[in-house]
């Protein structure tokens, strides 16, 4: 029996996933936890895990701190990311924090399966989402400095999804609806994306953006 304890703070994709982990033979549920303290809570309170599965985002601690603490505490626990951000910088932090997987919120119950069966193996696996992605990419790789400048610029989660709709062409103020927030909050993230990017407007944002994978 494989016991999981999974880490996700939106109700409905954590509900989502136990429902989809109970139905296959020979996995248990150990435990379910909003944050990573509340994981390292479970563990020292003799909860088992063979594999956790962790939000790469969220309240307290997420998943990189969360992998730092447990490959400390309990290295022989394998740790699997979730996340929506698809850049491989962050698949690069996650293995190097010492994650055994990276899987995007949109994998099939089939293939979430096979990853935590994969990694007890002491194997690594990236879903085929992000794989065929990456090897696509291997195809254009951008020189040394460029590389090095894209690895350097940190983007919160927030960012990425600003980015993204600023490259499908919304408005400030049909972000800010979407967002549920202010026209000038967005149009200070967006300056503010500009700035970080060494953009010298939007319509070059959006083409750092797209050239160097943070939206597509």
């Amino acid at each position: 029996m494989i016991d999981i304890v999974l880490a996700e703070d939106h109700n409905i994709v954590r509900n989502g996933i136990i429902s989809l982990l109970e139905k296959e033979a020979g996995i248990n549920v150990a435990g379910a936890a909003i944050n990573g303290c509340e994981v390292l809570t479970l563990l020292e309170s003799g909860t088992h895990a063979d594999v956790i599965l962790a939000d790469m985002n969220m309240p307290l601690m997420g998943g990189l701190d969360l992998t730092d603490q447990i490959k400390e505490k309990y290295p022989d626990c394998k740790i699997i990311i979730l996340s929506a951000l698809d850049h491989e910088k962050y698949v690069i932090k996650a293995f190097q924090a010492g994650a055994s997987g990276y899987l995007l919120k949109s994998v099939g119950a089939d293939e979430l399966v096979f990853a935590v069966k994969h990694v007890l193996h002491n194997n690594l696996y990236i879903c085929s989402e992000l794989t065929t992605k990456f090897l696509k990419r291997l195809l254009t790789i951008p020189d040394p400095a460029a590389l090095q400048q894209i690895m350097d610029i940190e983007f919160s989660a927030k960012e990425v999804e600003v980015l993204g709709l600023i490259s499908e062409g919304y408005t400030n103020q049909e972000i800010a609806d979407k967002l549920f927030t202010s026209k000038r909050t967005i149009e200070s993230q967006r300056q503010t994306l500009i700035d970080k990017t060494g953009s010298r407007n939007t319509a070059a944002l959006v083409r750092f953006a797209m050239s160097n994978g943070i939206v597509n």
